[in-house]
């Protein structure tokens, strides 16, 4: 004998508070990105969510789990060029498989192998940076975000000013008289306590943001003191403490490298493109970390950029 299984989400809850965001994370899938000579194969982990009616006692998670599996699966079967796209069509599926819900949202981050030469050596290495999507659908539009998350290296300005002036002090002390002084300090930058900094740079539009992903990773490495690579020979550290060192920037420089890179590379983007800037640096003499972020749209920061 067969009966019909009783739908309990569907059923009034006992407190009748609606909730923003219900869903699923941790959702991983491959994912194949269009590469220029090959495909790449990205790990990706998901997270879908909709927002729930206060009277429903829940959602139905097996249809968040359905969309996710049918859309991936689609796009595994081929390659897709752009993953906030992926999101984007995620996020109709979610609206158009839950009737009582008006927002819909997917975000997917992924690790992606970048494989690049070391800066003095010219050996073959890799490097690893974090790729971020995601999409929010309504009933009136989508909005998809594409973007990145980086690693680098930055050097206090402050550490490094204390430093110079106790070489200036020491050659006084030594006769070298000031104009060599200066010399040699233009040449020879001082020593800054150091950090490995993390940037992250996203673009979110209507519709699919008219950006390269590539495009921004090399914002965001350019962003900081200097960049890093995880494998290096002696003439590669020399290369990048020196780099650093030449290029000391505080969180907040970062930050404003990050939208100036932004605005510099895309003339045409919409005013209305929401730019999501942030630095996170791991300090090295302190036990906290420091950290600067903004979220503007493209008009407003051109607006500042051109005072």
């Amino acid at each position: 004998m067969s009966h019909q299984l009783p739908d309990v989400q569907a059923d009034e809850p006992d407190v009748t508070v609606g909730l923003s965001q219900v869903g699923v994370t941790g959702v991983e899938k491959l994912v194949e990105l269009e590469g220029d000579d090959r495909p790449y194969v990205l790990t990706a982990e998901f997270s879908v969510f909709v927002d729930l009616p206060s009277r429903r006692k829940g959602i139905d998670m097996s249809r968040n789990m359905e969309v996710i599996d049918e859309v991936l699966e689609d796009a595994v079967d081929g390659e897709t060029d752009r993953v906030e796209a992926l999101c984007g069509e995620a996020a109709e599926r979610l609206l158009a498989k839950h009737e009582y819900t008006t927002t819909a949202e997917v975000q997917m981050e992924a690790e992606w192998m970048l494989k690049e030469e070391t800066p003095a050596s010219g050996r073959p290495t890799q490097s690893t940076v974090d790729i971020i999507a995601s999409a929010t659908a309504t009933e009136e539009r989508i909005e998809e975000e594409i973007g990145c998350r980086v690693t680098g290296m930055t050097v206090c300005p402050c550490s490094q000013g204390m430093s110079e002036a106790r070489a200036r002090e020491t050659l006084a002390e030594l006769g070298v008289d000031d104009e060599t002084a200066e010399a040699f300090l233009d040449e020879v930058p001082q020593p800054g306590h150091s950090q490995r900094g993390h940037a992250t740079l996203t673009v979110s539009q209507e519709a699919e943001p008219e950006v390269d992903l590539m495009e921004l990773i090399e914002i965001a490495r350019d962003s900081m003191s200097a960049r890093i690579y995880n494998m290096a020979k002696r003439p590669d550290e020399d290369h990048m403490t020196y780099a650093a060192h030449a290029n000391a920037k505080f969180v907040e420089d970062c930050v404003r490298s990050l939208a100036e890179g932004v605005v510099d590379a895309y003339p045409d983007l919409d005013d209305e493109a929401v730019i999501h800037v942030k630095q996170e640096n791991d300090e090295s003499i302190h036990q906290h970390d420091a950290v600067a972020e903004r979220e503007v749209t493209m008009g407003r920061l051109r607006e500042e950029l051109s005072i």
